[in-house]
């Protein structure tokens, strides 16, 4: 069974709706992931989605915080969450599709603005998250699943515009990025993108604080794809569709996707 995924920060969606149905109707992925929803599960515009042929949900929600959905063309069984870290976040949930592929949706904390545990709580919790993860799948190894999500780090040289000047910037950071392969390593997690796109600079995100993003073009991949080793093979046609960064009240995160013939 052949099936598109995307997965987008959309950073609030009742906020930026019509950017959602935008997404699905240009580009008509059959499962959309969707983080940073920032409401309440009840309060998430379904009817809309619905109308698109986006008639299966799963979620996790939270009033004007974090929450993470997924949307899907495809019918999806509800497979529960993880309170990685316990931090009391909705930052994951699960869904199977028929054909057996459990998708992870996770939306990791950003870890605030000064990578030291002791001064920064935000950043502790970040590494708790991470460290979680890393046990979480470490102790029993997915198979037939594919994680997706904003893991607010960007793990490569060139998934940022300028290593050594982010070297010491949270989501660059080399404690985060050690983490960040120790959690992939213990899950067996393969980096979709990047086997698809193997060089180059790659981004996903791009700060709102910079006057013309596009022509800066200061960007980090802070949102990933990940597949376990069994079915990374049937992934192909990885892409980041930076358009949406410049759609009008945009998010500061664009869609990734991937396709996977299972």
């Amino acid at each position: 069974m052949p099936f598109t995924l995307a997965t987008w920060n959309i950073n609030s969606v009742r906020l930026r709706e019509g950017l959602v149905a935008k997404l699905l109707e240009e580009e008509a992925p059959d499962v959309l992931c969707l983080q940073e929803c920032k409401s309440p599960v009840e309060k998430i515009p379904l009817e809309g989605f619905a109308a698109l042929g986006y008639r299966h949900i799963v979620a996790r929600g939270q009033k004007g915080y974090n929450g993470v959905a997924i949307l899907s063309k495809l019918p999806i069984e509800e497979v529960g969450d993880v309170d990685f870290a316990r931090l009391g976040h909705a930052r994951h949930v699960a869904a199977k599709l028929e054909n057996g592929v459990t998708i992870h949706n996770v939306y990791a904390p950003a870890g605030g603005d000064i990578p030291d545990r002791d001064a920064n709580v935000k950043f502790g919790q970040k590494l708790d998250y991470f460290t979680h993860m890393r046990e979480h799948f470490g102790a029993e190894r997915p198979h037939k699943a594919i994680l997706v999500g904003d893991l607010n780090i960007a793990p490569r040289e060139d998934d940022v515009w300028n290593h050594k000047q982010l070297l010491k910037v949270v989501s660059h950071t080399p404690v985060e990025v050690e983490l960040f392969e120790a959690t992939r390593e213990a899950g067996a997690w393969e980096d979709v993108t990047r086997a698809d796109i193997p060089s180059g600079n790659l981004y996903s995100w791009w700060s709102y604080r910079s006057p013309d993003w596009d022509a800066a073009d200061k960007g980090r991949r802070l949102d990933h794809i990940w597949a376990s080793r069994d079915i990374a093979a049937a992934a192909h046609g990885s892409r980041i569709h930076r358009p949406a960064r410049g759609w009008e009240q945009p998010s500061d995160h664009a869609p990734v996707f991937a396709s996977f013939d299972l």
